[in-house]
């Protein structure tokens, strides 16, 4: 992971180093950890290729933390890519409710003429370009109330422990 320094010293980011260095994009606060979290989860699902720069560049205007949801990309790798685009076609199925029956004339047409030897080709990856759509949507919405939710708990647990925490009470 680069570190601020490092994007300051990049010539190809000099000209806008000045918007990734604002310390408020690289700070771990309550608003900007689950922005990063929903931001790197939509980013990793929706592009298939430079998704960290896509999460990076969403950061700027969500003022997100850019560190975290450049990280969060990488849900999306090369390793679990086979995962991900069956879980992709299995969801956009499921939305779309595409099996044998339905199809209509879409699918006439694709077994009929110029397009029979791509057909199911198409039909595959539109349906899993769907899924992947649904999946980034919905994966940025529950990942940022998950992270929301445990960065509540981990800010309570720690107040809980916080040494002298009755001591300054009122005496009654």
């Amino acid at each position: 992971m680069p570190t601020r320094e490092e994007m300051a010293a990049n010539r190809f980011l000099a000209p806008i180093a000045h918007r990734f260095l604002s310390p408020e994009l690289w700070r771990f606060t309550r608003r900007s950890v689950p922005r990063g979290v929903a931001l790197g989860l939509f980013a990793g699902f929706i592009v298939p290729v430079g998704q960290i720069f896509l999460a990076a560049f969403l950061a700027l205007p969500a003022r997100a933390n850019m560190p975290l949801a450049a990280l969060v990309t990488f849900i999306t790798n090369p390793f679990t890519l086979p995962f991900w685009l069956v879980g992709a076609n299995k969801v956009g199925r499921f939305v779309l409710k595409i099996d044998a029956v339905t199809g209509g004339m879409a699918q006439g047409e694709i077994a009929s003429g110029r397009w029979q030897q791509f057909g199911w080709f198409l039909q595959t990856a539109g349906v899993t370009a769907f899924g992947f759509i649904v999946l980034s949507l919905l994966s940025a919405a529950v990942g940022y109330l998950v992270s929301s939710l445990i960065w509540r708990a981990v800010v309570a647990r720690r107040w809980t422990r916080r040494p002298g925490r009755f001591s300054r009470l009122p005496a009654e």
